[in-house]
């Protein structure tokens, strides 16, 4: 491995300005277009952003909304669950999935992960089902999916709703019952978060829903326009969610570069592994049989109580890094309420202690990559 005591360019966690200059010019026009016919709110933009999403997933209908955490509610929503209701979700997560579900008077049930995907463990699962179980939350967690052929065979065999989070896996492909598809387009509803970090990001604020299925869609759009049908007829309770035309323009022009994008994190994700294979005291992500990984994150585990050292560490050298998580929800005083102690999930709460995600976007440079394993061979070897 060659030796480099510093970088050219500052290292970023992401880089969100960098990533727009090989098509800033259509960004501009994209923009431009949008200002000058003034439809700032379900201007045709939105609709064709969302013809064209639904093109590259594979699926009938995506109804766009403000972010994914109003995707998840819409989702929920759509679903004409009752008070009471439980859904399935991990402990080990952001905290949207939990957070919508409990919005909605319905309660949350954590289930354990796998320690090797940090995705639902599918071993775990059917013993957190009741009577009142009516969903599951998968959450494709750091850019690779659960497991959904065991998943909805779960489900199907319970009678369960699937919605599938796929705001870190958006591009990710899945083989499912032998076919490989789209990420998110197999459970009865699929979400997504265009947060300006994710695969597919905005300037701003967005979301998605989307599924093969005309009645459920037909709910999520009504509901996320304040349960309209026609104009000034309500026909159900709903909400207030809506891309903004410009960011939905800004985002069919990312769209067009999505694969690139997802094409270069799998590189440096590659060159990741090969340069740290040898590094003891740390696991490197590891990516199921059955799905592609779009790399959101590249998480690691570190051993022996090291993580936060080796943060430290990075930091001192220019290196950012960040924690996904450092608590787990079933552990968060706004879910104490649900009366889990520490212990219930062990390895959920082993890999708060643990992970540490690396720098991994489309912007990173070779040197840069060099430059982060070369000090995290110097920290292991000290």
């Amino acid at each position: 491995m060659t030796e480099l005591t510093h970088t050219s360019k500052k290292i970023q966690m992401v880089d969100l300005v960098g990533q727009h200059r090989g098509f800033q010019h259509e960004l501009d026009e994209a923009i431009r277009t949008v200002q000058q016919h003034g439809a700032f709110i379900n201007g045709p933009e939105t609709k064709t952003f969302a013809q064209n999403l639904a093109t590259y997933l594979g699926v009938k209908h995506v109804v766009p909304c403000a972010n994914g955490t109003d995707a998840l509610q819409i989702a929920l929503m759509a679903l004409g669950l009752q008070v009471g209701d439980e859904v399935i979700t991990t402990s080990f997560n952001y905290v949207a999935a939990a957070e919508a579900t409990a919005l909605l008077g319905l309660k949350p049930v954590f289930v354990e992960v796998n320690e090797h995907t940090f995705n639902l463990d599918i071993s775990k699962l059917e013993a957190k089902i009741t009577p009142k179980t009516k969903a599951i939350i998968a959450v494709h967690l750091f850019g690779q999916t659960c497991a959904m052929d065991e998943l909805m065979a779960i489900a199907t065999k319970y009678h369960l709703f699937v919605i599938e989070d796929n705001a870190q896996s958006l591009g990710c492909d899945v083989v499912y019952n032998g076919v490989k598809q789209k990420a998110g387009t197999i459970g009865h509803i699929g979400t997504t978060s265009f947060f300006p970090t994710k695969n597919l990001g905005c300037m701003g604020d967005g979301g998605a829903i989307y599924s093969n299925d005309e009645n459920l869609m037909a709910k999520c759009k009504s509901i996320s326009a304040h349960g309209q049908g026609q104009r000034y007829e309500f026909q159900q309770i709903g909400i207030n969610s809506r891309l903004d035309t410009l960011q939905a323009g800004i985002l069919d022009v990312k769209l067009r570069y999505l694969n690139d994008s997802l094409q270069k994190r799998a590189h440096w994700a590659a060159r990741y592994a090969t340069l740290l294979k040898n590094v003891s005291g740390i696991t490197l992500p590891q990516t199921a049989a059955h799905t592609s990984h779009s790399f959101n994150q590249f998480t690691i585990k570190v051993a022996n109580g090291k993580r936060d050292l080796l943060k430290q560490y990075l930091f001192e050298s220019g290196i950012p890094s960040m924690i996904y998580y450092p608590k787990p929800l079933h552990l968060q005083p706004a879910f104490g309420y649900l009366a889990y102690k520490q212990g219930d999930f062990p390895v959920s709460e082993s890999l708060c202690s643990e992970v540490l995600a690396l720098p991994i976007h489309p912007e990173l440079n070779e040197e840069q990559v060099v430059f982060i394993a070369n000090k995290m061979v110097e920290f292991f070897g000290k």
